[in-house]
């Protein structure tokens, strides 16, 4: 069994503002600086990083949680992740909670440094714009 990833992070902004832009391919392209395309339906598919991510949406709570299917192209064919991201509304702004379950051992590294470079610290520049 893989470790669980857990990290959690805010944001100056309302948690719907972040939900949208994680289900919207072209913001979430724009606040990413790479191109992605999210499916807004459950069972429906999406890649980020120009296809270096891919998966299938499993759960949308709208405007709280999403739950899908990931796997990185350079991953073992067998191998996935199931990633929980819920968005919460704090004290000046929102919170993202994210949990990856099942990321393999030799990505464990990789994944928990990429979700603040590709994700958080991107995000963060893009809505202080």
């Amino acid at each position: 069994m893989t470790p669980v990833i857990q990290q959690s992070v805010r944001f100056r902004v309302a948690s719907r503002v972040l939900f949208q832009m994680y289900l919207d391919s072209k913001k979430l392209s724009q606040s990413t600086g790479a191109p992605a395309r999210i499916s807004r339906t459950v069972g429906g598919r999406f890649t980020a990083f120009g296809g270096a991510i891919e998966g299938k949406n499993l759960l949308i709570v709208p405007g709280k949680q999403v739950v899908q299917l990931w796997r990185a192209k350079h991953w073992k064919k067998e191998d996935a992740s199931i990633l929980v991201i819920t968005f919460h509304k704090v004290a000046g702004g929102a919170q993202v909670d994210v949990v990856d379950i099942g990321v393999p051992h030799y990505d464990q590294k990789g994944v928990r440094q990429g979700w603040p470079k590709y994700y958080w610290r991107p995000w963060k520049r893009f809505l202080a714009k």
